[in-house]
């Protein structure tokens, strides 16, 4: 007949610090890794820390994209109800021949907008990017075709050079925040 064995007793791995020592070093975790990181578990080693993977935003960011939207669409609803009004305001006393492009902006632009506040929204750094060229793009275009009209009618007003200017502005600062959510964050 076999011999009786003794009952196995229970480790509590623990209370044993040694034996929680070794398991972490056999699993690999509670070292620092290659980039200097401390590692409180296999998953979080394996998955990989998010803080790594948010957007370093640049100052007046938020600020910024929340004055874009507030703008685009302030200026598509007053496109779109009051089109005679908008053009006055820009053009200084030039008479509105047809009022439909003027709401075709008007809706364009609301659908920007809409763009524009949904980003505000967001943490994903591309769709940032994308909402701030689309801007960009946009301002410069405006600008474009603003001066070109300026060149065809030899109108000039007070309003007229402040929209210039202010696009200018608009297209500088889109720009540059364009490139601030692009550029990789340094190694510390």
């Amino acid at each position: 007949m076999a011999a009786k064995q003794p009952p196995l007793m229970k480790k509590h791995s623990q209370t044993d610090l040694v034996s929680r020592l070794k398991t972490r070093k056999i699993l690999g975790v509670g070292g620092e890794d290659d980039d200097g990181e401390v590692h409180r578990s296999k998953i979080s080693q394996v998955l990989g820390n998010e803080i790594k993977f948010t957007v370093r935003e640049p100052l007046g960011l938020r600020v910024w994209q929340f004055v874009s939207a507030v703008l685009f669409s302030g200026i598509a609803i007053m496109a779109l109800a009051f089109p005679d009004q908008l053009y006055d305001a820009v053009f200084d006393g030039a008479q509105v021949t047809s009022k439909t492009p003027i709401r075709l902006y008007g809706g364009a632009l609301l659908s920007i907008s809409l763009i524009m506040w949904n980003a505000l929204y967001t943490a994903e750094k591309v769709i940032i990017r994308w909402t701030l060229l689309t801007e960009a793009c946009y301002f410069g275009v405006q600008f474009l075709v603003v001066t070109a009209t300026l060149a065809e009618t030899g109108l000039m007003s007070l309003g007229i050079l402040l929209l210039l200017v202010s696009r200018l502005l608009f297209v500088a600062i889109s720009i540059y925040y364009y490139y601030q959510v692009g550029r990789r964050p340094k190694k510390a």
